[in-house]
Parts: C-alpha cells; sequence; structure tokens
C-alpha cells in the first residue's frame, strides 16, 4: 500500500450503542395523505426515495458498517452518520424513523434511498420509488464525508 491509497482509506469506526438504541426507537406513524403533503412543505425536503436490500445484505456501508436490510437505515448523500430522520410517504401518510448509515441515493433526482424494511414500513417496497418528505430528528455525531 502506498502513501495515496492510505489516504483515501477511512479510520474504522468504533461500534456504540447507539445502533441499538436507534432500533429500539423505530416508529410506524399514519396521517391522512392530505396532511401529509402539507407537513412536506413545512418540514423541509421532499423529493423521490428508492429502496435497497437483499443484493446489498451484509455489504460494508460508507459509514463502515455491515448493511442489514432488515434494520430500519438509509442512505444520504451529506447528511453525517447516525442523523436520525422522519421519512413520510405522501401518497399513504405513512412515516417511519431512520438512522443515515450510508452515502447515496446512487440514482439522479432521488433524495434518499431506505432498507428494504423501512421501505416496507411506509408502504413503498412494491412501487420501489415514492415521494416522500424527510425531517432530520436529531443530528449525527459523524462529520459530514
Amino acid at each position: 500500500m502506498t502513501a495515496s491509497d492510505a489516504a483515501w482509506r477511512r479510520p474504522a469506526r468504533p461500534r456504540t450503542a447507539s445502533l441499538a438504541a436507534a432500533t429500539v426507537m423505530l416508529s410506524v406513524y399514519l396521517l391522512p395523505p392530505a396532511e401529509a403533503d402539507e407537513a412536506a412543505s413545512e418540514r423541509g425536503e421532499s423529493g423521490l426515495a428508492s429502496w435497497y436490500g437483499a443484493a446489498h445484505q451484509g455489504r460494508r456501508t460508507a459509514s463502515g458498517e455491515r448493511f442489514d436490510r432488515r434494520q430500519f437505515t438509509a442512505a444520504h448523500p451529506f447528511l453525517p452518520f447516525a442523523t436520525m430522520l422522519r421519512v413520510t410517504a405522501l401518497g399513504s401518510g405513512r412515516s417511519v424513523l431512520v438512522r443515515v448509515n450510508d452515502r447515496g441515493p446512487n440514482h439522479p433526482g432521488r433524495l434518499v434511498d431506505l432498507s428494504e424494511a423501512a421501505a416496507h414500513a411506509i408502504g413503498m417496497d412494491r412501487a420501489g420509488v415514492a415521494r416522500v418528505a424527510i425531517s432530520v430528528l436529531s443530528p449525527g455525531g459523524t462529520p459530514r464525508d
């Protein structure tokens, strides 16, 4: 390994109890679709979400942890890792709490990628893509990468 290769390697991140705490904090909320659209304008970003699952199972995420499609996690292009988000499907009004642990989505025009479990919780797993609103509930502890 050369010095230039070492500069591109990320240091290993220690596992913390926050992963277990984030899993326990999971909740699913229901809002009527009209209220969900209204809430999106009040809370900030809205756009398209997609999801990823079995093909990525066990691979390392950008945060260094292994992807688990059964956990409620998300990929976002710039929010710090460990940031907790509420993602609301605007069509159904269903919401889920997720923790940012990866970078993405890798498709232009998409706002966030959800794990398979999170997509299923808001009813977008069959469609594959849905209009959503996201709001930051708590900031993460890892600097923006």
